[in-house]
């Protein structure tokens, strides 16, 4: 039987990477929630602003295809696995043949995706078709950013071999630098679309540039061919096959096995973002400036997920990664409820809250300058809907880096179809009574469906996993956020100044949750106050 110390202190030890990766996080999503407002009071939700998200969207999927995806998926559990069971050489000799094939696809991808954006662009947001103008812009603005997908891969690739030596900080701290920059040149140049091109493509040298030392320093050095014996060659074919030797490697078969699933369902979950950004371009069903509306909403919502069930679940996968290499899996699973019961903690008070508080909160935000009051009802109630499946968010996220760690990564990309099917149905149906707010309804709808699927799949698959203590902390939880929301409610009503109304409901929400976890015996709250409390008082 496993002691007290020896449970916990993983889940310690995970609790600090994400608390590091939290703050990281924290703070790159305060500058991106500043660089959302700069863009806001600059465009508005209007045609440069529209150009921005799908131009800017484009070589996020690729990213998620070949780089932040495929690193979470693929690289991380193999090469943790490397670092477990094999020499420092063999490693570093892994991690440069996949830079090499890396960068031969990125290149091809790069130079296909700028020759090709008018028909890309034509796919993605057939309703700009109506407006040469906003078509025109978001062509010229995907072409001169589409670079970016090769520098914010290669990013993904370094922070992949980072964390899999447990080094999380500099790859967490990174993004800050992308959003800087794209806040300084938009600045300069004003309300046009090159200061928003060259602040894309200047982070992402930044980000990349940043992790070069620390990796120099863990033992990385570029070589793009392997060393062999010139006796090993035949000396007619020794160009050619040391040549070719730089990109073969026996762990490349299980990469690629686990890679092709994983691509397909990162592809299904961009695509569900693509499926909104479609519908969301039909100006005359859901009303212009739907495509900026729904990414301002969702960038609010991606403000609690970043900064917490980002940062777990990236914590969590080398933890599972190696609990899952184990015979007995006991660790795997008390580390599979903690993710859970953690991630539902944080996220079902922020799910009630930024619905309640939906509108003040993009009032205080973003309303200013273009932003104005028929965009700030749009993007609050996006915001609402959105906010209904914030903790199914959180928690698939979670459940996925479990599926990863196990190399089942096939079971992810089913449901993410499964799910992609299920919002391009539900966005046909609810757009039209509730518009552009009806996209934002089927996105949550879907993802709770995807998690329950998930959640029951995983049960079968690692069986007893605390599933009891996890539902009856939801349960509880949910009670403590739902009495939080009503104390929220009633003091953004009170008739005072926007953001000392803002603030007030939010610090009278933290405190009342507070009070309603400990009235509700949340046992979540009784244990983070046990731990500040040993620690820190």
């Amino acid at each position: 039987m496993s002691t007290g110390k020896s449970t916990h202190r993983p889940h310690r030890l995970i609790a600090k990477s994400a608390g590091l990766i939290g703050f990281a996080t924290l703070c790159s999503r305060i500058l991106g929630l500043i660089r959302d407002v700069v863009i806001a009071r600059l465009f508005g939700v209007y045609i440069y602003a529209q150009a921005f998200v799908i131009a800017f969207r484009i070589p996020n999927l690729l990213r998620d295809f070949v780089g932040e995806g495929a690193t979470n998926a693929v690289f991380v559990p193999v090469f943790s696995e490397y670092t477990l069971k094999h020499t420092k050489e063999e490693f570093w000799e892994l991690a440069n043949v996949v830079l090499n094939l890396l960068l031969v696809a990125l290149t091809a991808i790069t130079l296909f995706g700028i020759i090709f954006s008018p028909v890309i662009v034509r796919l993605i947001a057939p309703g700009f078709i109506a407006s040469p103008e906003k078509l025109a812009a978001t062509i010229r603005l995907n072409r001169i950013i589409f670079p970016y997908i090769l520098l914010i891969s290669l990013t993904a690739y370094s922070m992949g071999i980072l964390n899999s030596l447990k080094h999380f900080a500099v790859p967490a701290f990174a993004p800050c630098l992308l959003n800087i920059s794209i806040i300084v040149f938009a600045l300069l140049f004003g309300e046009g679309i090159k200061g928003l091109a060259l602040g894309v493509l200047v982070g992402g040298v930044l980000q990349l540039a940043v992790q070069i030392p620390v990796l120099y320093k863990k033992g990385f050095r570029l070589r793009l061919l392997h060393r062999f014996s010139p006796l090993e060659i035949p000396p007619k074919q020794r160009g050619a096959v040391k040549f070719l030797t730089g990109f073969k490697h026996p762990a490349l078969k299980t990469i690629g096995r686990l890679m092709l699933p994983r691509v397909m369902s990162s592809g299904i979950y961009q695509l569900n973002n693509f499926v909104d950004s479609i519908f969301g371009s039909l100006a005359w069903i859901v009303g212009e400036g739907g495509v900026a509306v729904l990414y301002f909403s969702y960038r609010l919502i991606q403000f609690p997920l970043g900064i917490f069930s980002n940062a777990l679940s990236q914590a969590m996968l080398p933890a599972f990664s190696t609990q899952a290499l184990e015979d007995n899996q006991d660790r795997l699973k008390q580390t599979l409820s903690w993710g859970l019961r953690a991630t539902n903690f944080v996220l079902l008070p922020a799910s009630v809250g930024l619905m309640v508080l939906s509108v003040p909160i993009v009032s205080a935000i973003f309303a200013g300058g273009r932003f104005d009051a028929h965009s700030s009802s749009l993007t609050a109630s996006a915001l609402f809907f959105y906010s209904i499946g914030l903790f199914a968010y959180g928690s698939t996220k979670v459940l996925q880096s479990c599926f990863f760690a196990l190399k089942d990564t096939v079971t992810p990309a089913k449901i993410a179809g499964l799910a992609l099917i299920l919002n391009i149905i539900l966005n046909s149906i609810l757009m039209f009574p509730l518009k552009i707010s009806g996209i934002a309804l089927a996105t949550s709808i879907s993802g709770i469906v995807s998690f329950c699927m998930l959640f029951n799949i995983l049960r079968k698959l690692v069986i007893d996993f605390e599933i009891k203590r996890v539902v009856a902390s939801f349960m509880r939880i949910l009670c403590a956020s739902i009495c939080m929301g009503i104390v929220c409610y009633f003091v953004s009503k009170l008739s005072l100044n926007r953001y000392l109304n803002l603030c007030l409901a939010l610090a009278s929400g933290f405190i009342s949750y507070v009070i309603f976890c400990f009235i509700f015996r949340v046992n979540e709250m009784r244990e983070l106050w046990n731990w500040l409390y040993e620690n820190h008082l």
